[in-house]
């Protein structure tokens, strides 16, 4: 964008209730020049701002190549994202963007894939795990586990068994308290790691979730043989500037606004479980 302290404004185009709590916008900039020019990467965020109310951090959802629309997925749970929650097709809203570095989609390439979220925090790895499913002969092997506390969490199953059916892709899901009809696995994410197909030697691992999960699966694909160079993860802090000048988001001697909000484990592993980072 042409100023990265300026939102432009949008349009909602189409508003879906993802679930009781959840829902995406998908957005289109009433200037057709900027909405031609603007381009993202697979794990970047935009700023949204609605009018007299604030602004927020959302991860972008959409295909980098889908050049009408800009999806943003939003989970109501503040002043900012109830009061998005009420907006409707039509209405318009603010968008500076887009912030940070992205998931390492090149890197990737002709490697195996393995893809783990926990809880509700799926929404930045959606965006990398579509790039993946439409230009599905550019990757290895495909692994997407995703692990909730209890299965009424679980959101998107249309979507799960839309890439359920892509070859030579495995898609595991797990849940600490299932419901009597939840059909699959009651218990810890890691479980199911016995499950995965992917060669340690020629892998790219992306991690996005609460940060003790994650330490967990970092442990697990170290013992594996999983270089640490090649795990990746999505931090989340406090964002507020986006661009790193308030440091809210401050992460060690890194911002998650600007240096991230994906990183290589290999160059954060001494900040992570460390109280204050």
């Amino acid at each position: 964008m042409t100023n990265p302290y300026l939102p432009y404004e949008a349009t909602i185009i189409e508003r879906i209730q993802e679930s009781p709590n959840l829902f995406t916008l998908r957005l289109c900039f009433t200037d057709p020049k900027l909405q031609s020019d603007y381009c993202f990467e697979p794990g970047q965020f935009n700023m949204l701002y609605l009018y007299g109310v604030g602004e927020i951090p959302i991860s972008i959802v959409s295909d980098p190549k889908d050049e009408h629309i800009i999806d943003h997925t939003i989970r109501a749970v503040g002043r900012v994202t109830n009061a998005m929650s009420n907006l409707k097709p039509g209405a318009r809203i603010g968008i500076r963007g887009p912030y940070g570095r992205g998931w390492p989609i090149l890197e990737a390439e002709q490697r195996d894939v393995v893809v783990v979220t926990g809880g509700l925090g799926c929404a930045p790895v959606v965006s990398v795990i579509n790039y993946m499913s439409h230009r599905r002969e550019r990757f290895g092997k495909l692994n997407i586990v995703q692990g909730v506390k209890h299965s009424n969490d679980f959101i998107w199953r249309d979507r799960y068994d839309h890439w359920r059916e892509l070859p030579d892709t495995k898609v595991l899901l797990a849940a600490d308290d299932g419901e009597p009809i939840w059909p699959w696995h009651v218990g810890r994410v890691t479980d199911l790691f016995d499950q995965l197909e992917f060669n340690k030697d020629h892998v790219i691992v992306m991690l996005c979730g609460p940060e003790g999960m994650m330490r967990v699966v970092i442990k697990h694909m170290l013992e594996q043989g999983v270089a640490a160079k090649d795990i990746w993860l999505s931090m989340e802090r406090n964002m507020q500037c986006a661009v790193g000048h308030c440091g809210h988001c401050q992460f060690g001697a890194k911002f998650i606004c600007k240096d991230g909000p994906v990183f290589c484990y290999e160059d954060v592993k001494s900040l992570l479980g460390q109280r204050g980072f």
